[in-house]
This record gives structure tokens, C-alpha cells and sequence, in this order.
């Protein structure tokens, strides 16, 4: 007998995405600032898994809050979460969930705009929560938290459009 097969690739294709989003803390390109891959893999989720995409980004922030080192360079707990930087982490839920609802539509037009806003919000919240955790102003927090990340963001939103682009050629979705 066969079991709830979308049940089933949820729980895999989230396994997956939790580790993909965790190696991508571990990946730090070298640019003008360093970047991780971590929004990257967290944009890809959106493509693959549509709005369910939250729920391995959920999960990755909520194992990194207790203890488990997931975070950036095998950081971890409340800490992080409650740090200058842990804005980001809540963002990359709210990331997951905006672009998830628009990679459902299927359109170029949709798939850029959900993954600019989606970067976007995620900037809101990181900036904000930096400003909140830190006393520092708006114009220092957008010079700290968004200004250096713009070019690497770009290139990987571009990437991730490129490779959605690619799957949806091969028909291969399981959360259509």
C-alpha cells in the first residue's frame, strides 16, 4: 500500500531544504562583504516547494534557537536570534512565505517580483531588528545590513530564477 505521497515529499524535500539552508551558513563567498548562500537556498525552497517552502525555514530557525549550531558558522540559540543579526532569521520565514506565493503563479513577471519583495522584506526586518537590538540609526543600519548585500543578492536571485526556470522545463514539481 501507498502512503500520503505529498505527505511524504514534504517531509523529504523539507529535510533536504533545512540542510541545504544550514551548508549554505557554511558557504561564505567572498565579494565586497562576504556572503552565505543561506537566502539563496531559501528562495529555491519558495521555487520548489511553493508556499510550503515556510515550513523547512521555520524549522531552521526553530532548531537554531534552542541550541543546534545551523546558524552562520555553526552558531546557535536564543542569542543569535536575539542579536543584532536575528532579524534576518525571522525574515527568511516571512522570505520563504512571499516568494513562495508567487512562484505558484508561474510567470517570469510573478517570479521576479516575489523574489525582489521577498529580499526585500527580508531587509526590513534584518535592518529593523538591527536598529532595535543595536540603538543604531536608519542610515547606519542600511549601510550595515543592506548596501553590501545588494550585489550578491542580486546574483542570487538571478540564480534561483535561472535554475526555476530550468525545472519548470522538466516538469519535475511536486508542489504545483
Amino acid at each position: 500500500m501507498y502512503g500520503n505521497e505529498k505527505r511524504s515529499s514534504l517531509i523529504i524535500y523539507s529535510a533536504v531544504f533545512v540542510a541545504l539552508i544550514t551548508v549554505g551558513g557554511w558557504i561564505s563567498v567572498p565579494f565586497v562583504v562576504p556572503f552565505t548562500l543561506q537566502t539563496m537556498f531559501v528562495l529555491l525552497a519558495a521555487s520548489v516547494m511553493k508556499k510550503y517552502a515556510v515550513i523547512p525555514t521555520a524549522l531552521y530557525v526553530l532548531f537554531g534557537t534552542p541550541g543546534l549550531p545551523i546558524f552562520h558558522n555553526g552558531t546557535a540559540g536564543i542569542g543569535i536570534l536575539l542579536g543584532p543579526t536575528g532579524g534576518f532569521l525571522i525574515g527568511f520565514i516571512l522570505m520563504a512565505f512571499i516568494a513562495g506565493m508567487f512562484f505558484s503563479k508561474k510567470t517570469l513577471s510573478a517570479d521576479i517580483t516575489g523574489l525582489l519583495l521577498a529580499t526585500l522584506v527580508c531587509y526590513i526586518f534584518g535592518a529593523g531588528w538591527f536598529m532595535i537590538s543595536s540603538g543604531a540609526s536608519l542610515l547606519a543600519a542600511l549601510i550595515a545590513c543592506v548596501v553590501p548585500f545588494i550585489i550578491g543578492d542580486i546574483i542570487k536571485i538571478t540564480a534561483v530564477e535561472l535554475i526555476t526556470l530550468r525545472l519548470r522545463k522538466s516538469e519535475r514539481f511536486v508542489f504545483d
